[in-house]
């Protein structure tokens, strides 16, 4: 059986993937940025929740390469979301085009035998037939991947390939644009998981400008959609 793990960025989408019964809740801020680490306030509301919650920590926007600095602060932040009841960490880091195996070291050992999932740095990947093997030698629970595509749709060979290649070892989740039309083909090259975020946008007022991207005015935000995450469930085939 596929399991459904459900990017959730607020308390909104904490509900809706109760309501859903999410296997598991990808728990981060800004996805519309990549997503980054959420508030200690938001992690011990989805742990409460009862779902299995695995935190992003992604201290900004942008590449995958980090500095001692950034490596300190999300370290700190894997031992904090261990500390808060989560499930598991969700990390990622690149050095020179490959795995930045020492900050997959240091999460690992700062995540005390919880899960650790790598995340879409895996698909800046020149060979990422190899980073699974290097991956599963460090100790990750599973690779969040859209097969090197924008959307994991584009990319089923691909996907395939990789699952024939965990064998496994680690497991291989498919991440990236899905929707209920596409998460039955994307499940169908056998990966272990299927990662969406169902998100609807919502449009409010902000009467001044709060920063250079966000003016005054009719500004859009997303949460989660529960019949859209229902909808993606169903097409996995779960009731």
């Amino acid at each position: 059986m596929t399991a459904f793990e459900l990017a959730v960025q607020d308390a909104a989408g904490v509900t809706v993937a109760a309501h859903v019964r999410a296997d598991r809740i990808e728990l981060a801020t800004a996805l519309a940025l990549g997503g980054l680490t959420p508030s200690a306030g938001l992690v011990e509301l989805a742990v409460a929740s009862g779902i299995p919650v695995h935190v992003l920590v992604r201290p900004r926007a942008g590449g995958f390469a980090y500095d001692a600095d950034d490596r300190a602060l999300m370290t700190a932040d894997v031992r904090a979301a261990i500390r808060a009841g989560a499930a598991g960490v969700v990390v990622g880091g690149l050095v020179q085009g490959r795995v930045d195996a020492d900050l997959v070291r240091a999460a690992r050992d700062a995540a005390e035998g919880r899960e650790v999932t790598f995340h879409r740095a895996f698909d800046a990947l020149g060979d990422r037939a190899r980073a699974v093997d290097e991956l599963a030698e460090l100790g990750v629970t599973r690779v969040l991947t859209s097969g090197g595509a924008s959307r994991a749709s584009d990319a089923l060979d691909e996907l395939r390939a990789l699952v024939r290649r965990a064998d496994g070892a680690i497991q291989i989740m498919a991440g990236g644009g899905v929707d209920a039309g596409n998460a039955a083909d994307v499940a169908a090259t056998g990966v272990d998981a299927v990662h969406a975020s169902a998100k609807r946008t919502v449009v409010d007022a902000v009467p001044v400008a709060l920063g250079s991207g966000a003016g005054a005015g009719a500004v859009a935000y997303e949460t989660a959609d529960e019949s859209a995450a229902l909808a993606i469930r169903s097409a996995l085939g779960r009731v």
